[in-house]
């Protein structure tokens, strides 16, 4: 298999030297060039044209959102955001996606081994997912923490039904347009819905708020104990895991800290294995577009709490990992086309 050849964009050398290091350190990758501003970078991909660019917003000369909109109308090259956590970097970083830049990761900092260690699974992750978007093609899944670590596997015995229902839904690479597609065709008095959408601290917050500005139901950013109601979506913060409870009739959330689970945090399988553990068949899942396996097994644990079970399907997903492997695990009772699933979710939970 040929490595990822990447080209890093960054006005620091500090960062594009700890980014070549970072991504040098994975077998998988290999760093083709480096370029201070988006004018050498161009010059670089006319001599070669990478699988791969990871791309800083805030450059002299040429900012990395006008390059990005260049790149995409004169040569598609799948484009990775390496932003900095500030709030309006957040706000600008998040115009990238919608003009196609596939991920968003933040920039590395000193910190313990441990956060070293993180920022290297986020970051190779993010470029390795990158470089399948929409052509179909699956990598193998490295082995990463299950939702063990954070919460046990839910009792044989799923929970009452009731005649409240909530969705439970899980994204990542290609998941912010799929998301805003599936929410925007929600109607008022649609069921409280749960959202993990991997994404960076600080860009939830404000992809949240572009997305309540967007949809007739409202969308917030979760909040430790937040009550999940009718009309309202809840997205998992970055850099936290969000799990349903259930405390009698009323459903509301836990947001904490824990360790990555399959290489993220959140997780899609943290929230599902709380679903399954604490609604049952109350619950509706959903496992949309994404690279790895994260929500696969937790998607087959809400089917097998009685849980309805949907997965996007290949043709309408940039990146055929997550729903793939939920469906090659039976974990999906059907499979279906982005424009479908919000109909089927409103269907399976009426």
């Amino acid at each position: 298999m040929k490595p990822v050849r990447v080209l890093i964009v960054d006005d620091s050398a500090v960062v594009r030297q700890t980014l070549t290091e970072i991504l040098s350190s994975d077998s998988e990758i290999e760093i083709m060039g480096t370029a201070a501003d988006p004018f050498l970078a161009a010059d670089r991909i006319r001599e070669e044209v990478p699988n791969v660019i990871l791309l800083d917003v805030e450059m002299p000369r040429m900012d990395g959102i006008t390059f990005l909109q260049k790149i995409m109308t004169q040569h598609p090259i799948p484009v990775v955001i390496c932003s900095s956590l500030t709030d309006k970097g957040a706000e600008t970083t998040l115009r990238a996606l919608e003009y196609g830049a596939v991920d968003i990761v933040t920039k590395p900092q000193l910190g313990t081994q441990e956060f070293l260690r993180e920022s290297r699974e986020i970051l190779c992750h993010a470029v390795k997912a990158a470089s399948t978007a929409r052509l179909g093609k699956i990598r193998p899944v490295e082995r990463a923490l299950t939702a063990d670590a954070v919460l046990p596997p839910p009792s044989p015995t799923a929970m009452a039904r009731t005649t409240e229902k909530v969705a439970l839904i899980g994204a990542s690479t290609g998941g912010t347009e799929a998301l805003r597609v599936v929410l925007e065709a929600m109607p008022v008095d649609s069921p409280g819905m749960l959202i993990v959408q991997h994404m960076p601290e600080k860009f939830t917050t404000a992809f949240a708020k572009r997305l309540d500005e967007s949809c007739s139901i409202s969308v917030k950013e979760a909040e430790n104990g937040d009550t999940v109601l009718r009309g309202r979506a809840l997205l998992a913060p970055g850099n936290r895991h969000m799990l349903l409870k259930r405390s009698g009739a009323r459903y509301y959330v836990e947001v904490r800290d824990g360790p990555l689970v399959c290489r993220h945090r959140p997780s899609v399988d943290v929230l599902f294995r709380a679903g399954a553990r604490y609604a049952g068949s109350n619950a509706v899942g959903v496992l949309m577009t994404g690279m790895g396996n994260d929500g696969a097994q937790g998607l087959l644990e809400l089917r097998q709490a009685g849980a309805h079970t949907i997965a996007q399907n290949e043709a309408t997903c940039v990146v055929f990992g997550m729903p793939h492997e939920a469906i090659k695990l039976g974990a999906a009772h059907r499979v279906l086309p982005l424009p479908a699933i919000a109909s089927a979710v409103l269907g399976a939970c009426q």
